[in-house]
C-alpha cells in the first residue's frame, strides 16, 4: 500500500503539472459516452437477466430535484420553485416509474442501500415524505442492515422532517455547507449562517442519525486561505463522521447561472485553488480523518474508512461506497441506474419524464450496454480509484489474460507518472504513492480506451484538482 499520510508528499508543482480535465470515474464508460441509439429493451433485458439472482443486492436511488432558490455554484439537475404541490405530482411519477419498472426486476432481491439526493429532499413535507417511504416498502425489501440516507440542506430541515426520514430508515445524512464566510455564501446565493448548520447537526443527531457528513465546496469566489481555514475549523467543531471537500467545477457552457460568478472577477486562480485543496487536506489528516481517495474523508473508525483498509471499498455514482455488487435502480428525472453490464439514463427535463411516464413507458433517454472490453477496463479503472494498485497475477486470473502483456502500451504509458513519483512499479504490479493517490483521476484516464480517442475532453470533464 502506499503511504498512509497524502499530504506528507504534497508538491504544488506536481498537483499544478497534472491538474488537467478528467472523469471523475463514477462509472466507466463515463457518461458522455451514453447514447440515445441504445435499445430500451435491451437495457432492459440487461436488468432483468440481472435481477434473476435473487441473491444479488439492488441500491435505491430516489431523485427529488426540487430547490426554493437557486445556489450559482450548482451543477445538480434541479427543479427551482416554492409550490410545494408539485412535490406530489412528483410522487405520482415516482409511484408509475416504480410500477413500470416492476416487471424487469426481481422482488425478493435485497435492498442494502437506499439514497435520497436532490435537489433538496428536505423540500417535501413529513407527509410527503411518509408517503414516499410506503410507496418504497410495499415495493421493495429493505435488507435489516440496509444503509439509508438522506441529503439535507440546513437551512430547511425541521424536526418533523427529521423524524420522518428517520422512521423511512435513514440513520446517514448528508448536510450541504459548502463553505461558512458569509461574504462567499452571498457571492454563491446561499447564506446558511453556522448556527443553522450546528442547530441542524443537533437536531439529527438528537433524532438518533448515526453518521452524518459535511459537503465543502473549494474554488468558490472569495474564498482565500484564511477564510476557508475558519470554515475548516468551524465544521470540524461539529465532529462529522464524514467530509466530502469537493472541488468546484466551473463548467456555465454547461449549467449558465455559473456566468454570475464570473461577474466580480473573484473566482480563486488555479494557484490559489490548489493552496486551497492543500489546505483542507492538510487540515482533514492532521485532525484524524482518513483520505479514502479524491475529495471523499472519514473518521478512522468508520465504514468507508475500515472498507480501504481492507481492500472492499467500491465507487459508483454516488461516490465511494461499502456495498459490492449491487444493481443501481435509480428513479426520477436524470437519474443513472446500473446493472453489471449496463448503464441507463432517465430524461433530464421534468416535462419530457412527465410526459413519458404519463404514455406507459419508463422515461429512459440513453445508455450504455457495456462490450467484454468496457468490462475489463471498468475492473483495472476500479481497482486504482478504490484500491489504489494494480496486481498483475490476480487481475490476469480475474480476466483470463496476461495482464502484463495485454496492457502493455497502457502500462509504459505511465512512465511519466513513475518518473514524477505519482506510480511505484513493484515486482508484479503498480501502486499509486500518496502524491499519486490526490491524482488518481489522471492514472485511471491512462487506462481509458475511449477518452484516448476523445478529441476534445476539456469541456466534458472537470480538471483533476
Amino acid at each position: 500500500m502506499p503511504e498512509a499520510d497524502p499530504a506528507a508528499a504534497l508538491d504544488l508543482e506536481l498537483l499544478r503539472k497534472y491538474d488537467r480535465p478528467a472523469p471523475r470515474y463514477t462509472s466507466y464508460p463515463t457518461a458522455p459516452l451514453f447514447s440515445p441509439d441504445t435499445a430500451t429493451e435491451e437495457l432492459l433485458e440487461s436488468l432483468r437477466a440481472e435481477s434473476a439472482d435473487s441473491s444479488r443486492p439492488a441500491s435505491l436511488y430516489f431523485h427529488l430535484p426540487f430547490c426554493e432558490s437557486r445556489c450559482w455554484f450548482c451543477g445538480c439537475t434541479t427543479v427551482i420553485t416554492k409550490k410545494r404541490d408539485l412535490a406530489d405530482a412528483y410522487l405520482d411519477d415516482l409511484e408509475l416509474e416504480l410500477d413500470l419498472l416492476r416487471p424487469w426486476i426481481n422482488p425478493a432481491q435485497p435492498v442494502t442501500q437506499l439514497h435520497f439526493g436532490g435537489g433538496s429532499p428536505t423540500f417535501l413535507s413529513p407527509a410527503q415524505i411518509r408517503r414516499l417511504g410506503a410507496m418504497i416498502h410495499a415495493r421493495h425489501r429493505l435488507a435489516s442492515d440496509a444503509e439509508v440516507s438522506v441529503e439535507i440542506d440546513p437551512r430547511r430541515i425541521s424536526p418533523e422532517q427529521a423524524r420522518a426520514y428517520h422512521e423511512l430508515g435513514c440513520r446517514r445524512a448528508s448536510l450541504g455547507v459548502q463553505d461558512t464566510d458569509p461574504r462567499v455564501q452571498l457571492a454563491i446565493h446561499r447564506f446558511q449562517p453556522f448556527d443553522e448548520t450546528r442547530r441542524a447537526f443537533e437536531l439529527l443527531r438528537e433524532t438518533g442519525y448515526r453518521s452524518i457528513s459535511v459537503d465543502l465546496i473549494y474554488g468558490l469566489p472569495y474564498q482565500t486561505e484564511v477564510s476557508f481555514n475558519h470554515t475548516l475549523e468551524q465544521v470540524l467543531s461539529l465532529r462529522p463522521d464524514r467530509l466530502a471537500v469537493f472541488s468546484y467545477a466551473h463548467v456555465p457552457w454547461m449549467k449558465p447561472a455559473q456566468k454570475i460568478l464570473e461577474r466580480d472577477q473573484a473566482l480563486p486562480s488555479p494557484e490559489q485553488k490548489l493552496r486551497l485543496f492543500a489546505l483542507a487536506l492538510g487540515k482533514l489528516t492532521a485532525a484524524g480523518y482518513v483520505h479514502i481517495g479524491m475529495d471523499h474523508f472519514a473518521r478512522a473508525d468508520d465504514e468507508l474508512a475500515r472498507a480501504l483498509r481492507d481492500g472492499t471499498l467500491q465507487r459508483n455514482f454516488q461516490g465511494y461506497s461499502t456495498r459490492a455488487g449491487a444493481s443501481i435502480h435509480a428513479f426520477g428525472m436524470s437519474s443513472i441506474s446500473q446493472t453489471g453490464r449496463s448503464y441507463r439514463q432517465n430524461t433530464r427535463e421534468l416535462p419530457a419524464y412527465r410526459q413519458t411516464l404519463a404514455r406507459g413507458r419508463l422515461p429512459i433517454e440513453r445508455g450504455l450496454l457495456l462490450t467484454e472490453e468496457d468490462l475489463r477496463r471498468r475492473r483495472i479503472i476500479m481497482g486504482l480509484m478504490c484500491e489504489r494498485r494494480l496486481d498483475f497475477v490476480s487481475l490476469s486470473a480475474e480476466l483470463g489474460l496476461d495482464f502484463a502483456s495485454t496492457y502493455a502500451a497502457e502500462l509504459a504509458s505511465l512512465d511519466d507518472l513513475v518518473a514524477d513519483g505519482l506510480v511505484r512499479r513493484l515486482p508484479g504490479g503498480v501502486e499509486l504513492t500518496s502524491a499519486g493517490v490526490l491524482l488518481v483521476r489522471i492514472v485511471a484516464s491512462r487506462f481509458d480506451a475511449h477518452l484516448a480517442r476523445e478529441a476534445t475532453p476539456t469541456k466534458r470533464f472537470s480538471r483533476a484538482l
